[in-house]
């Protein structure tokens, strides 16, 4: 009987907590963008930018969800084609996931001269502010060599920790 009171009563207070978060919260532009970064290499350019989605509570913690945008720009000669990728997602406690897989979103894009690739996806967090780095395996289909496209660093911010 006592543990089931005792599960009940955190189970009022993650309640609590949630819709005080929720009222905290609704104030702020959860489309918050950031400032798009970029970089090229080897020919490759790379552009992300994330947006806020929110805070939910998993596992009894509350955690920080956020998006990213990129998208991958063929600037060379050559076609190429994305095979895998590795993220490091750091947040301000000092976690860090390291994350590698392959393609994107369950692709492996060819992507020809000129030509682009965007997709979309998230991460959440165990703190408002944090951020990733990484890079993409591909191949150059003209020399059959693989090389790495470096993603460039962003940061997630949650709208209410900035100053």
């Amino acid at each position: 009987m006592t543990e089931w009171l005792a599960l009940e009563m955190q189970l009022v207070l993650i309640l609590k907590i949630n819709n005080f978060f929720k009222d905290f919260f609704i104030n702020f532009d959860r489309s918050n963008k950031s400032n798009m970064v970029t970089q090229i290499t080897s020919g490759i350019k790379i552009s992300v930018s994330t947006s806020f989605e929110g805070t939910y509570f998993k596992n009894y913690k509350i955690h920080y969800a956020f998006s990213y945008q990129v998208t991958i720009e063929n600037q060379s000669k050559d076609s190429v084609q994305l095979n895998s990728r590795h993220w490091e997602i750091h947040d301000s406690l000092n976690d860090l996931d390291i994350v590698d897989g392959e393609g994107v979103i369950g692709k492996k894009p060819v992507i020809k001269p000129g030509e682009k690739h965007s997709y979309s996806s998230g991460c959440l967090l165990s703190s408002p502010i944090g951020a990733m780095k990484g890079f993409y395996n591909m191949i150059n289909f003209t020399t059959t060599k693989s090389f790495k496209v470096t993603i460039p660093t962003f940061k997630l911010m949650a709208p209410f920790a900035m100053n």
